[in-house]
């Protein structure tokens, strides 16, 4: 790489993309950011501005646009605001790479943008896979353009197919931590906290990816998002549980051979593989020592005590919208647990009643992925109130 890789982060103030900055600036030489966005968090987004300079930014809540724009204009930064300003910010031509860290739904229309432009894109938002999987990659082949995954599991898999593209998998693992209520059962789970729920044992990520790691709805989602991005059937992708989160994925070959990507938990590695692919750029992460792990386990995941996870697979079997429904539905009881209004079991409780209650489409176009992302959001809400 001997050209700075230009960068657009969307959702540069959220945990993915604090710690993508992180990345850019161990290496300036390297990297250049074009553009940052943020939702509502300005006070974060004119820091990072006035230190990583960008030509653009975009502050979508319309409210904090004054703010941001007063204290950078003088700085030769242009702001901007708005949903539509968040999607059409990734046609800049002078992006190489758009690393997509929203939260949920929201990253699926900049997304498409982002293509549809001809840029790459470094993808730590699954829910745009979960969503409408089969069109965004078939945009992308059409586009010629390239996928990178960000996920932790999904870049382990990435790197375990490096110099395999010819050879044909047979399954994949994906590992899961177990979340902090890991061998709990429902009982145990009666009256858990939102506190409780966002500690998790081996990652710091955001409120709403943490709650779905407790709830093991981020493994279903990630399950969903596999199939798509290494064109798997469903019978290839399997779950494994495995707490100490060393051993990131695995990748099973049609010999029976397997490989995996293992290391400490570190999201740094897996953006940082994202930005730099094919290269590896030296870090000084800290190092995984076997001595300090004597034995990895593995579990079967509880389907019957964690419903998500079983409702994923059944969504992602159906196909057409359900996967959309089982999203929109998740993000509304997220939210709602998040602000006490229902409890964390009547999270997946819910969601599997609204998935069992909206209208089925089976070749959906985008606007019926739009209008079933705002129809299930409605009746989740109903159902919560």
């Amino acid at each position: 790489m001997s050209e700075k890789k230009r960068i657009a982060i969307l959702g540069s103030t959220g945990s993915i993309g604090t710690q993508t900055l992180e990345v850019v600036a161990a290496y300036p030489e390297r990297f250049e950011i074009v553009a940052l966005t943020a939702n509502k968090n300005s006070a974060l987004l004119i820091e990072q501005a006035l230190r990583f300079k960008p030509n653009a930014v975009v502050i979508v809540d319309e409210d904090q646009y004054k703010i941001v724009e007063e204290s950078l204009w003088s700085h030769d930064i242009k702001t901007y605001t708005g949903e539509a300003a968040l999607s059409e910010i990734v046609e800049m031509t002078d992006i190489d790479i758009v690393l997509t860290a929203l939260v949920g739904y929201a990253g699926l229309k900049p997304t498409i943008n982002a293509i549809n432009a001809g840029k790459n894109i470094a993808l730590a938002n699954k829910e745009t896979l979960v969503v409408a999987g089969e069109m965004i990659t078939k945009l992308a082949r059409s586009k010629g353009v390239n996928i990178y995954p960000v996920d932790s599991e999904h870049s382990a898999i990435f790197q375990c197919l490096v110099g395999e593209f010819d050879n044909k998998i047979e399954k994949i693992y994906l590992t899961a931590s177990g979340g902090p209520f890991r061998g709990k059962s429902r009982k145990d789970l009666i009256g858990i906290t939102k506190d409780q729920a966002l500690k998790h044992p081996n990652w710091e990520m955001g409120a709403k990816i943490t709650i779905d790691s407790a709830t093991m709805m981020n493994k279903g989602l990630e399950v969903i998002e596999a199939k798509w991005l290494f064109g798997l059937q469903d019978d290839q992708i399997d779950v494994i549980v495995h707490p100490e989160s060393i051993i990131h994925s695995i990748v099973q070959f049609e010999d029976g051979s397997m490989k995996s990507q293992m290391g400490l938990p570190d999201m740094r590695l897996p953006i940082q593989f994202a930005l730099t692919y094919p290269d590896r750029f030296k870090t000084n992460f800290e190092r995984f020592n076997f001595i300090d792990y004597p034995t990895l386990t593995f579990e079967q995941p509880d389907y019957e005590t964690f419903t998500n996870l079983k409702l994923a697979y059944s969504c992602m079997a159906k196909g057409g919208n359900a996967p959309t429904v089982l999203n929109a539905a998740n993000e509304v009881t997220v939210q709602a647990f998040l602000e006490d209004k229902i409890s964390f079991l009547d999270i997946a409780d819910i969601n599997a009643k609204v998935v069992d209650t909206v209208s089925f489409i089976s070749n959906p176009t985008y606007e019926d992925y739009v209008e079933t992302d705002l129809l299930t959001r409605r009746l989740g809400e109903e159902l919560i109130s």
